[in-house]
């Protein structure tokens, strides 16, 4: 079965700012009961790549996330900065009909794909329902048993184009009668029906064991191929950044800290935080002497008492008295291709070794 797009239902070419950006985040601040949670978070999103959003559970990466999809929850407001998509803010498009974003030009996949899916309905209906919500007029003229058939055989053609053997059949289960893996693909399915510009991944492969991780990721990559979408990837796995992602960006206690292509921040990472994380990804591989786990020392500390220096000063091997009362400015390489990081030690001399193992 070949997936086809119905001329009703055209993909339109991503539109852009004057920057070249699908997405262009600015100084993002989200509160959660007055408290902020992401302080300050940039980042762009250029058609067709994928970008990573990688860092350590609970370091703002989801909410910066739904603050882009204007889905935060209740007591989380947006505190400052923008968001702007086609350099129009999220903010000000209509929360529903032909002109809305979500589910129609930004979809999002959540952590969760058993909890995003109707468990007392058929797994094909909630997929064709995504279609006829979000672009109902590309229905325009056909009558109410016709549409439902063009929905029904559009959901099939994506069923089968994310990998879900005999969709047929597939079409008419529930949630619980298939595996994690396959309710991802059916979530993933549900997201791109509508060919959206932009795809937010939060965590896509969370509790799926190791082949079909890699599966999906796979597939990520297929579909922003075959689909054209732009692709932010929430991750707290280096290794999945490595293996998926066009550009990255590392945060930390609600901050970006570095951000560029994938292989400028691998070969060359500038802040400590991202050194030490490649480096413990890297003992992972390819082990550690007697054995020992490589970890970074210390804990994240707690959103409430976050002061003005940079927040990975107390688990800094590198601290400067500094780095406790100054927030770091952001800096870059003019030679790179938008290698940017915010650290005291600007000039990023010094090996990997040199940064230290934590205890």
């Amino acid at each position: 079965m070949t997936t086809t797009i119905d001329p009703h239902d055209a993909v339109l070419e991503p539109a852009t700012d004057d920057s070249g950006f699908i997405l262009d985040v600015r100084e993002l601040c989200v509160a959660i009961r007055g408290k902020r949670v992401v302080d300050g978070v940039s980042l762009a999103v250029r058609p067709h790549e994928i970008l990573a959003l990688v860092g350590e559970s609970g370091c703002g990466k989801s909410v910066t996330s739904l603050a882009v999809m204007n889905l935060l929850a209740t007591g989380a407001e947006v505190a400052g900065g923008s968001v702007t998509f086609r350099g129009r803010s999220v903010y000000e498009f209509p929360p529903s009909g032909p002109e809305a974003l979500n589910g129609n030009r930004i979809a999002m996949i959540f952590q969760d794909p058993m909890g995003s899916l109707n468990p007392l309905m058929q797994v094909g209906p909630q997929i064709a329902e995504a279609l006829l919500v979000h672009r109902s007029a590309a229905g325009r003229g056909r009558g109410r048993r016709e549409l439902k058939r063009w929905a029904r055989q559009r959901a099939l053609e994506i069923m089968d184009q994310v990998g879900i053997p005999d969709p047929a059949r597939r079409y008419r289960q529930y949630p619980f009668e298939l595996s994690g893996g396959m309710c991802q693909r059916i979530v993933i399915a549900m997201a791109i029906i509508c060919h959206p510009d932009l795809l937010l991944a939060d965590e896509p492969t969370t509790a799926l064991d190791v082949t079909i991780q890699a599966q999906i990721l796979d597939l990520l990559k297929r579909l922003r191929e075959e689909v054209g979408s732009a692709i932010v990837l929430v991750t707290h796995d280096m290794g999945v950044v490595a293996e998926t992602a066009d550009r990255v960006a590392v945060m930390y206690a609600g901050r970006v800290v570095e951000t560029g292509l994938v292989t400028e921040v691998f070969l060359s990472p500038r802040h400590p935080y991202t050194r030490l994380l490649l480096e413990t990804m890297r003992a992972l591989e390819n082990g550690t002497p007697k054995g020992r786990l490589s970890t970074i020392s210390g804990a994240v500390p707690d959103a409430r008492h976050w002061g003005e220096g940079c927040r990975f000063a107390s688990r800094c091997p590198k601290v400067m008295e500094r780095c406790h009362k100054e927030r770091p400015p952001e800096t870059g390489d003019d030679r790179s291709s938008g290698h940017r990081w915010a650290c005291w030690l600007n000039d990023g001399r010094g090996e990997m070794g040199d940064i230290g193992r934590g205890a």
